[in-house]
C-alpha cells in the first residue's frame, strides 16, 4: 500500500486481501500505520496458498531497501495504478 507514486510504503498480508485494502481505505483503524500516512492505494501484492510461505515473504521485504521495493513495484506496475480500484481488470493485466 501507498499514499501517492514514490510515497510511504506498507507492507502487510491478509488472508482476505480485499477486506484488507477496504479496511485501510476507509480507515477503519485510525491510529494505524496506513491510516497516519494516507496509504490507500494497493500497487503490489503477491499471492501464495500457504501462510507460513507469505509471512516470510513479508519479513524479507520489509528488511529490502526502498530503492528494491520500488524496483519491484514499478515491475509489474510502472505507473503505480491503484489495482483494486478494478480487481479482476486491473490484476489480470499486472499478471500478464
Amino acid at each position: 500500500m501507498t499514499n501517492k507514486m514514490n510515497g510511504v510504503l506498507y507492507i502487510g498480508i491478509s488472508d482476505n486481501i480485499e477486506e484488507r485494502v477496504k479496511e485501510h481505505k476507509l480507515k477503519v483503524y485510525p491510529k494505524s500505520f496506513t491510516a497516519k500516512y494516507n496509504c490507500d492505494r494497493l500497487v503490489y501484492l503477491e499471492e501464495y496458498n500457504n501462510g507460513l510461505e507469505a509471512s516470510k515473504r513479508e519479513i524479507s521485504l520489509k528488511k529490502w531497501k526502498r530503492e528494491w521495493k520500488i524496483k519491484l513495484i514499478e515491475e509489474i506496475n510502472p505507473s503505480w495504478m491503484d489495482i483494486s480500484l478494478n480487481w479482476n481488470l486491473n490484476y489480470n493485466r499486472l499478471r500478464e
